[in-house]
């Protein structure tokens, strides 16, 4: 059982996987719950943490274990700002280029609406069709992605800025928690 598990914490963090890329969606941590995150993030491989809500929590501990943290903070309820969506796909393009066994993590308040999107537009840019995108992450994040949201990925046309060379073989979909 898993430490977010065993603690109470809803909804559990969510491992998605698909094609070369691995990604891990969770709800915000705080000062009090940071070593028991870190400890999830550790054992997920995670090198980079994307935290798009406001500051709660300090990132020394993150710092300490060489986990970077990205802060694209976007407003709740809403599909992220053009240039968040570029420093998304450069990290990605970048972190799975260099280390093509990591996993990105993601995370807003609840885990529900923007980091969802971001993870679905990844899988989108990767050649999922939206539907199914948003289908694969409300299966492990129900309530996910808001009718503002959806409508949003629903016209959102890939440009496959992911496509990454690499010697390793293509996973079929997986869900993990």
């Amino acid at each position: 059982m898993s430490i977010m598990k065993r603690k109470g914490i809803r909804p559990a963090p969510s491992e998605i996987s698909y094609k070369n890329m691995r990604f891990l969606i969770l709800d915000r941590p705080s000062d009090s719950t940071l070593p028991d995150f870190l400890e999830v993030l550790k054992k997920n491989n995670v090198k980079d943490l994307v935290r798009v809500c406001e500051v709660t929590y300090k990132t020394d501990l993150l710092d300490q274990e060489g986990i970077v943290v990205h802060d694209w903070q976007f407003e709740d309820g809403t599909s992220p700002p053009a240039d968040i969506v570029d420093g998304w796909f450069n990290l990605l393009r970048t972190r799975f280029r260099e280390n093509p066994e990591s996993c990105v993590a993601v995370h807003c308040v609840a885990g529900l609406g923007r980091a969802p999107v971001l993870v679905a537009l990844a899988l989108i840019e990767l050649g999922m069709k939206y539907e199914d995108a948003v289908e694969l992450i409300r299966q492990k994040r129900r309530g996910a992605i808001n009718s503002k949201q959806l409508t949003y990925l629903k016209k959102y046309r890939p440009k496959y800025s992911l496509k990454i060379k690499n010697n390793h073989k293509q996973c079929n979909i997986q869900i993990l928690v």
